[in-house]
């Protein structure tokens, strides 16, 4: 009898621990990217391809949606000759006002409160249509981490224009994700 109302107290408790468990997460516990209490979008321009491997890891890390920013006028490989001064890629980076115009919107933005925005470095810096897609929403109280691709300048010279771009949102620290493998984008995504 003794035994028996052991066991049925034991029973009770760990059914209470249970629920207080989940009624009470353990302090600490950070929302990572990818968890139930953060909304991930990972939003990116990717004009040969290469940005958009490193979009599709943060995606599989984050679990977030995944949207591509399309130019309205997509851009040719004639477009991205850096080799010729005149080129479309060129003349958008040497104008401060440029603003390509984009194709299509996120549906929702406010649902989202982590935003990944990736782009090839252009000449040192973030393409100006990185610049048209963060003044195209409300970014207040939003996180924006900024990735890229790039062939040695890294991420260091993007940043100023995407802070000045999101205005009312958190800029956090990028990372230049050129050739790195999926382990070690997850290990930087559930750091976020």
């Amino acid at each position: 009898m003794i035994r028996k109302k052991n066991i049925c107290w034991l029973s009770m408790l760990l059914v209470f621990t249970l629920i207080a468990g989940m009624a009470f997460p353990a302090a600490g516990v950070s929302a990572a990217a990818g968890s139930k209490k953060q909304k991930v979008l990972v939003a990116y321009f990717s004009a040969t391809g290469t940005t958009k491997g490193a979009a599709k890891k943060i995606k599989k890390a984050s679990g977030g949606t995944l949207y591509r920013i399309k130019a309205a006028e997509p851009y040719t490989s004639a477009d991205l000759g850096y080799d010729n001064d005149d080129c479309r890629a060129n003349r958008e980076q040497r104008d401060e006002n440029a603003r390509p115009e984009i194709k299509g919107k996120v549906k929702n933005i406010r649902k989202y409160d982590l935003i990944f925005v990736g782009y090839p470095i252009w000449w040192g810096k973030e393409p100006k249509i990185i610049r048209t897609f963060l003044e195209s929403y409300n970014l207040e109280g939003k996180i924006i981490v900024p990735f890229c691709t790039s062939g040695g300048s890294g991420i260091s010279g993007s940043i100023k224009g995407v802070k000045e771009s999101a205005k009312g949102a958190k800029v956090v620290k990028g990372k230049d994700l050129t050739d790195l493998s999926y382990k070690s984008v997850e290990k930087w995504v559930q750091s976020k």
